[in-house]
């Protein structure tokens, strides 16, 4: 069977996102990402999912081209292709400085990833075989995932007639176990991750605490994203020993991680400091991190995501996913790729329970117990709904974002607000 490139469609939409407060500001209300569509001469399309900020649209809209006659098999030429349709002036800027610093590598990686998903998708199509099966087969049935618990406020300040959701707002202990507990009997999830950085440390730890008191047994982490100075992390992780399974990210760059690694017994993880293969060689040696948490959107795809499991294996690092405002067609990857991985030691981070919107049709993704049953139909195993995708491209053009930016959103309500990092020293 002939299975080549023909074609490819790249839609950007606009999804609704709540006021989910973060180390450097305010979600806006909306949040960007970007649908592939790859045609072939078999009469096949695969589906992919990407970020939707400018700079990604840039870089997908040049790669394009540049595959017209590939077969999707060949994922060695995927790369050399993508390379070479970038060359040396590809936009380096990432999504936002909450997953590190952007690079060159990080671009093509990143560029890989949005169209290695699509061919594996084709070619599991073209077989009759889930993807996971591509990646090796299952590990797993299915892949647990943790509650992501947000200090946030009630509703959006900026966008008059914004239809806000019912989860009302959490700025305490309190709000933040009344969130926890019914993400925890909605979905079922057995671990609780607080997004930190937000509120002064102390005030933080206090949550956790009563995270605890409240869910007693469930393992618990919190990834203040850097907001922290060393002092601080370390006064943190004395109070917290014993009571996090991991603390993620407490400070910025792998030196001061290191620092902050040599002076607890709790396990550090990262989606900042080490995000790409040219960083973890220097995570490893300075030993700043003991798990790192995966994104095949910027590690350069499902199958990089497996090489780095097998690094993280080797040097006897933890290794679990990191979670963007992803919709169902990466979320579908993510748990295709988990679920091919054995040594995935900890429950993977998802934004899904906060949103209300999909490119994929109703029912196909359903949490059970905290878990994601691995798609069992050819390829990634979820379709497309045009109307869905019409109706949020449509929104993307009205809704005016076309990049991230929780320090400008924060603005509205605090005009003097900076989002400059560490802001608790």
């Amino acid at each position: 069977m002939s299975l080549k490139i023909t074609g490819v469609r790249i839609t950007p939409v606009a999804v609704q996102d709540p006021p989910l407060l973060t180390a450097i500001g305010v979600h806006q209300p909306y949040a960007l990402r970007s649908v592939l569509e790859v045609e072939t001469d078999a009469g096949l399309t695969g589906i992919g999912e990407a970020y939707g900020d400018d700079p990604t649209l840039e870089r997908l809209h040049r790669a394009a081209p540049a595959l017209i006659g590939l077969d999707v098999f060949d994922l060695n030429s995927l790369h050399r292709r993508v390379v070479g349709a970038l060359g040396a002036a590809v936009p380096t800027e990432v999504l936002t400085p909450l997953v590190g610093a952007g690079s060159q590598g990080k671009a093509v990686a990143a560029t890989v990833a949005a169209f290695e998903v699509p061919c594996l998708d084709l070619q599991g199509k073209a077989v009759g075989r889930p993807v996971v099966d591509l990646l090796g087969g299952p590990a797993r049935t299915e892949v647990p995932f943790s509650a992501y618990l947000f200090y946030r406020w009630a509703g959006h300040p900026v966008a008059p007639g914004y239809p806000e959701d019912d989860w009302g707002e959490a700025l305490d202990p309190d709000g933040i176990v009344a969130q926890a507990r019914r993400m925890v009997d909605r979905y079922g999830f057995g671990s609780l991750k607080l997004k930190g950085g937000v509120l002064p440390p102390d005030q933080e730890v206090e949550t956790v605490f009563a995270l605890r008191e409240a869910f007693p047994g469930r393992p618990l982490r919190i990834d203040p994203n850097a907001n922290w100075s060393v002092p601080v992390a370390l006064r943190v992780a004395e109070r917290l020993s014993g009571v996090l399974e991991y603390l993620e990210d407490p400070v910025g760059g792998i030196p001061q991680m290191a620092e902050v690694a040599r002076a607890t017994d709790l396990p550090l993880a990262t989606n900042m400091c080490v995000t790409s293969m040219e960083e973890l060689p220097p995570g490893i040696e300075q030993g700043a991190v003991r798990v790192v948490l995966s994104d095949h959107h910027f590690w350069g795809g499902l199958r990089a995501t497996q090489r780095l499991a097998a690094v993280c294996e080797t040097f006897g690092l933890g290794m679990s996913m990191h979670s963007n405002t992803h919709l169902g067609v990466s979320l579908a990857a993510m748990t295709h790729v988990a679920a091919a991985i054995p040594s995935l030691t900890y429950a993977c981070d998802t934004h899904r329970p906060w949103q209300r919107e999909d490119v994929i049709a109703p029912g196909e993704l359903t949490f059970c117990d905290g878990a994601l049953a691995v798609p069992t139909g050819p390829g990634l195993g979820v379709s497309l709904d045009h109307e869905a995708l019409a109706r949020l491209h449509a929104q993307y053009e009205r809704c005016g974002v076309r990049r991230r930016d929780d320090v400008a959103a924060m603005r509205v309500v605090h005009p003097d607000w900076t989002g400059k990092q560490p802001r608790f020293s």
